[in-house]
């Protein structure tokens, strides 16, 4: 079945542009903070989660891939110049998701709760804010 042209126009738009300018890695970051930690809700309980979560049910394999997938967002805040405390620091949460994760059972709760990339960019967030305000923006503002 092929998608139609009003569907690839929106997946088109939903792409953040490929730029170094610290809006568009706003644009970036928060983008992969949805996907990894709220993309989709669960049904019954209507609570978010995202791909880190799913892939957490994967034993170990899946940990591994959802901490990959988060080193990007510390990678991007690397090259924003974000001192290297801070980056340490997002290591350290994403190290903690991995770590705690690999634990069967616990780890899949862990992950539903302790979401690593929603710490992170509250990190980036603030960097953003005090370095670069013009990229500030009312929903971004919002879903602190």
């Amino acid at each position: 079945m092929a998608l139609k042209q009003e569907h690839l126009d929106r997946i088109a738009d939903a792409i953040p542009e490929i730029g170094r300018d610290p809006a568009s890695v706003r644009q970036r970051v928060e983008t992969m903070e949805t996907l990894l930690e709220r993309g989709f809700t669960m049904p019954l309980i209507n609570r978010p989660f995202g791909l880190d979560f799913v892939l957490g049910l994967l034993p170990v394999v899946g940990d591994v891939i959802a901490a990959a997938m988060g080193t990007w967002l510390v990678w991007e805040a690397r090259n924003l110049g974000m001192p290297k405390w801070k980056i340490a620091r997002m290591f350290g949460n994403i190290g903690v998701d991995l770590v705690v994760g690999a634990v069967p059972l616990i780890g899949d709760a862990a992950d539903f709760v302790f979401r690593s990339n929603s710490r992170n960019l509250r990190i980036i967030r603030k960097h953003l804010d005090k370095h670069h305000p013009e990229t500030m923006t009312i929903e971004g503002q919002l879903n602190r």
